[in-house]
């Protein structure tokens, strides 16, 4: 066997474990983010978008007021 096939032989598992590595990451971050909140403002601009085109969506100031006064309304499962 030369170097190269060798080389290619010993560093394909390891891009083969870094790949997975950082979809794994990747989807820790997008559950944490989602989990708390993070991306919720972004996700409700891309649907008034979506939905109500030519429509000026809420600010994210006004999002997260109105976000909260309904949580205050009706508490569900909230923990807090």
């Amino acid at each position: 066997m030369s170097e190269t096939q060798a080389d290619a032989a010993t560093t394909h598992p390891l891009r083969t474990l870094a790949r997975a590595a950082g979809r794994v990451g990747r989807g820790i971050r997008w559950y944490m983010t989602t989990l708390m909140g993070d991306t919720a403002y972004a996700t409700y601009v891309a649907h008034h978008r979506r939905e109500h085109p030519g429509e000026e969506p809420m600010t994210e100031r006004q999002f997260w007021r109105q976000k909260m006064d309904d949580q205050d309304r009706n508490p569900g499962a909230r923990c807090c």
